[in-house]
C-alpha cells in the first residue's frame, strides 16, 4: 500500500502563489513607458464632429411640437397640402442629387 503525505501543499495555494509570482515578473515591464497611438479617418472625425453638435444643439423645437399638439387636440391645425407637396418634392430632389453624388 501507498501513504499518502498530507504535508502538501493544496493545489489553490500553489496556484495562488505562482499567480502572484507571475504578476510580480510582469510588474517589471510594466515600469515602462508604454505608448498608445490612436490614428482616427477622416470620416471618423467628421462622425465625431456631427455627433459633438447633435448632442450640443437640439434638433427639435418642442416649443412648435406642443403648439401643433395643442392645435390637433383643438381641432384647429390647418394642413396646407401645397406646401406639404412642396417639400415632399423638395426632400426627393435632395435624395436623387446626393444618390448622384451631386450633393
Amino acid at each position: 500500500m501507498m501513504k499518502i503525505d498530507k504535508s502538501l501543499q493544496s493545489v489553490t495555494t500553489v496556484s495562488l502563489a505562482e499567480g502572484k509570482k507571475r504578476t510580480d515578473v510582469n510588474s517589471t515591464s510594466a515600469d515602462l513607458p508604454q505608448v498608445n497611438n490612436v490614428h482616427l479617418s477622416p470620416n471618423a472625425t467628421k462622425l465625431q464632429n456631427i455627433d459633438s453638435n447633435l448632442t450640443s444643439g437640439s434638433v427639435v423645437n418642442s416649443a412648435r411640437i406642443q403648439e401643433i399638439k395643442q392645435a390637433i387636440s383643438e381641432g384647429n391645425f390647418q394642413i396646407n397640402p401645397e406646401v406639404v407637396a412642396d417639400k415632399l418634392l423638395e426632400t426627393v430632389r435632395e435624395l436623387i442629387q446626393s444618390k448622384n453624388g451631386e450633393a
